[in-house]
C-alpha cells in the first residue's frame, strides 16, 4: 500500500462515504485537530510517567482514532434509507466518557484543593499536558461548529469536553508526581 496516493493535489481530500470536500472544511479541521491532540497524548504518554496513566492515555489514544472516525464519515452517507448503518463506524460510548470522570475523581482525591488558576508550566511533562489540554479545547471548538452545520454523535462533544478536564486534572497530578511547583495565578491589583 503506498502512502501517496495524488488524489489531494488539487486541495480536496475525501471523507469515509466517498465525498470528497476541501482540505480546509470544517469537518476536516475538526478531524485533524483531533489528530493533533493524539499526537500530543503521544508525547505525554512517553514522558516518564506513572503505569495507570499511561494505560489510560493509550485507551484514550485509541478512542480518539473513534472520534476522528466519527468525524470524517459523511452523514449523509453512513445511513441507509432503512435507517441502519450503511458504514461500520465505532462509537464513543458513555463508558467511554465515564470512564475519564472516574480517572478525575481517583486523582483528585490525592491532590490538595484548587483555590487559583493554575499557571501552565512546571515541568515539561506537566507542559506537554496543557498544550494537549489546549488542542482538546479547539478540537471541541470546532467539533461543535461542524455539529451547528451538520449535526454529529454528541457523545463525541461530551468526550472532548470531559478530555480536556482530564488532561488538566493529569497534568495537576504529574505536578505532584514530579514534584513540580505549581505556580498559582493571582492577578495584580491595578
Amino acid at each position: 500500500m503506498k502512502i501517496y496516493t495524488k488524489t489531494g493535489d488539487k486541495g480536496t481530500t475525501a471523507l469515509f462515504g466517498g465525498t470528497r470536500v476541501p482540505k480546509h472544511h470544517i469537518r476536516i479541521e475538526s478531524y485533524g485537530t483531533v489528530d493533533e491532540l493524539n499526537s500530543y497524548i503521544g508525547l505525554i504518554r512517553d514522558q516518564e510517567i506513572d503505569p495507570r496513566s499511561k494505560e489510560i492515555l493509550v485507551h484514550i489514544q485509541d478512542r480518539l482514532f473513534t472520534v476522528g472516525a466519527i468525524l470524517a464519515t459523511d452523514p449523509e452517507k453512513a445511513m441507509l434509507k432503512s435507517g441502519k448503518e450503511r458504514l461500520n463506524i465505532p462509537k464513543i460510548s458513555e463508558e467511554n466518557i465515564t470512564l475519564l470522570e472516574t480517572e478525575m475523581d481517583t486523582m483528585n482525591d490525592s491532590l490538595p484543593q484548587m483555590t487559583h488558576f493554575v499557571l501552565p508550566g512546571g515541568h515539561t511533562t506537566v507542559s506537554y499536558c496543557h498544550i494537549a489540554r489546549c488542542v482538546c479545547r479547539r478540537a471541541e471548538r470546532l467539533a461543535t461548529q461542524l455539529h451547528e452545520i451538520e449535526p454529529t454523535d454528541e457523545r463525541v462533544l461530551q468526550y472532548l469536553n470531559r478530555l480536556s478536564d482530564y488532561l488538566f486534572v493529569l497534568a495537576r497530578k504529574l505536578s505532584k508526581d514530579l514534584q513540580a511547583e505549581e505556580v498559582k495565578w493571582i492577578p495584580e491589583k491595578l
